[in-house]
């Protein structure tokens, strides 16, 4: 198997969360290079050193990087774009700019080589029983009973390559009946809302932290033929954001989803239950395998009621009431 380098550009502040996000997404294979312990290394060991090569320390010299690997196919350029996210995310809860410019360069690509290159890994894709993901590039050479989503992702999260984007699809399956009203909290490119709204919701909802999502997710919308009297696509912190959720709390949801990550979906579980109709669904993905308890045990102490655990590789999905 190929592999594919990718650099996280950060400071020394930054390495924690920066790794704590990575370990979320179920990295846990880190390089750290850090400008300071390398420069306190010089300092501390003088002693040692007659002659030290200024081209040299010049090399070494550099922004501190966070260094892991992904695989060169579908599934590892899903995570990719859910690193990317999760760092846009990160830049927007860093007001004091302490973690650096939380950029990435992957194995010296550009961004435009990059997209245009991931194309060829991208094809139509059949997820549980009623649905198929179709990159707009391409085209069907045969015809379908499956409700087609059309997508371009751009550079957000959710292609419904990823085990936890399925997860969240199989589910809605289940539980989107013609009428419902549906909120996505942490909607990436759009997919579980939009998919919604095929399979016959009345209204959705989508909130991201990070603003590049909301046009994503429009655009994505308008691709499946989803107007914004259906749709609305808001940007920013779900949990601290108190005009965000006075908007959100407009409607009552009958159908909740999450796909995000354990320790936001911990955070949210509270406010969420604020949203939901009597009898509503939470549908929650995102859960790396060694946060599943963590993640459990803040449901229940929210007073929800779990109905089904689902679980793909080292990733789960958690269904409550």
């Amino acid at each position: 198997m190929d592999w594919i380098k990718v650099s996280i550009y950060t400071t020394s502040e930054g390495i924690e969360p920066v790794s704590g996000r990575l370990y979320q997404l179920g990295i846990s294979g880190l390089e750290i290079e850090d400008e300071k312990d390398f420069k306190d290394f010089l300092e501390n060991n003088k002693q040692y050193w007659d002659y030290v090569d200024e081209d040299l320390i010049r090399q070494m010299e550099g922004e501190t990087q966070v260094k892991t690997y992904v695989s060169d196919d579908t599934e590892g350029r899903e995570l990719l774009l859910a690193i990317k996210s999760t760092l846009r995310e990160l830049k927007n809860l860093d007001e004091n700019n302490e973690f650096g410019r939380l950029e990435i360069e992957i194995d010296n690509m550009t961004e435009l080589d990059w997209a245009n290159n991931w194309r060829q890994y991208f094809h139509p894709i059949e997820i549980g029983k009623k649905l198929m993901i179709k990159p707009e590039w391409e085209e069907l050479t045969t015809p379908t009973d499956r409700i087609v989503f059309n997508i371009e992702p751009g550079m957000s999260f959710g292609t419904g390559s990823h085990y936890t984007t399925q997860l969240c699809l199989e589910e809605l399956e289940n539980y989107i009946t013609p009428g419902v009203k549906m909120l996505d909290l942490g909607c990436g490119s759009g997919i579980l809302s939009i998919i919604s709204l095929l399979l016959g919701a009345d209204k959705a909802v989508a909130v991201d932290i990070d603003p590049n999502a909301v046009d994503t997710a429009y655009r994505n919308a308008e691709r499946n033929g989803i107007n914004r009297e259906k749709y609305k696509v808001l940007s920013g912190n779900v949990i601290t954001d108190s005009e965000m959720q006075n908007e959100i709390s407009q409607n009552k949801y009958e159908v909740v989803a999450a796909n995000i990550v354990a320790d936001v979906i911990i955070a949210l579980a509270p406010k969420a239950k604020e949203y939901m109709k009597e009898g509503g669904v939470f549908i929650t993905s995102g859960i790396i395998e060694d946060r599943l308890e963590d993640v459990k045990n803040a449901l229940l102490e929210n007073n929800f009621e779990i109905v089904k655990i689902n679980q793909r590789k080292d990733w789960v999905s958690i269904v409550c009431k």
